[in-house]
């Protein structure tokens, strides 16, 4: 692969990582909801869903093929970074929160949208480190024994488990746990708590699935893995 197409790749695919994980705090205050012509257990007829799923989907379509681009290390690299800039971005909507308004109504409305953000971000700290570092783990795990081909399998597999851990555990501390321990907002009920996790999911699964071929489109594009062509050093502790 050529050096420039390499660089390419490597940016854009953290430039894709990191926007779709600071929209993803942003956003996922919001709940959306699709109404359905059945019924699903839980649900019902309809599918109740952060406004963040799809941005957060984008990181694990991201990690991925980072992972299979640039190698186990660098894909973790990536992603504790990514952690990182999670408190950069706590810490610029706090500073703003705070500072002096000129116009305090304005500055009231500001934090009534914005604060209850900090229970999104805390929700997806701590779903984040574990189901990102998880997904890159299953990734390469299935890797070492299906070798460079089957990446489909790999990328269904790693995304689908790591969403799994990442819905329940974002939708419980973003939307539960947080509100009650820190008083900003309130808790959602139960019964609602399940209906998101149910929705999330289904949705991560979903894109899961369709974006199989885009990993691969994505890999091409930016000359195919460089794993075994680099002494397999990212591959493996």
């Amino acid at each position: 692969m050529s050096e420039p197409r390499t660089q390419a790749g490597q940016i854009a695919l953290v430039a894709l990582f990191v926007t779709a994980l600071t929209t993803a705090q942003l956003t996922a205050s919001k709940l959306l909801a699709f109404g359905l012509p059945f019924e699903l257990p839980v649900t019902g007829a309809s599918i109740v869903l952060p406004g963040a799923a799809l941005a957060y989907a984008l990181t694990f379509f991201a990690s991925d093929c980072y992972s299979e681009l640039y190698g186990r290390r660098a894909a973790q690299v990536m992603v504790n970074v990514g952690f990182a800039m999670n408190f950069v971005l706590l810490a610029l909507v706090w500073s703003t929160i705070l500072a002096p308004a000129a116009n305090p109504e304005a500055a009231g409305q500001y934090r009534a949208v914005l604060a209850p953000g900090t229970n999104i971000v805390i929700g997806s700290l701590l779903a984040y480190i574990v189901s990102q570092n998880w997904d890159v783990l299953v990734f390469h795990r299935i890797r070492d024994v299906t070798g460079a081909s089957m990446l489909w399998l790999r990328n269904i597999v790693s995304t689908a488990t790591s969403q799994a851990i990442d819905t329940v555990l974002f939708v419980a501390v973003a939307f539960y746990v947080a509100p009650r321990v820190l008083g900003l907002g309130d808790p959602l009920p139960v019964s609602v708590i399940l209906s998101l996790i149910v929705g999330q999911y289904l949705l991560k699964l979903l894109i899961a699935l369709i974006d199989t071929p885009f990993v691969y489109a994505v890999v091409a594009l930016f000359g195919g893995s460089t794993i075994e062509r680099e002494d397999n050093a990212w591959a493996a502790d």
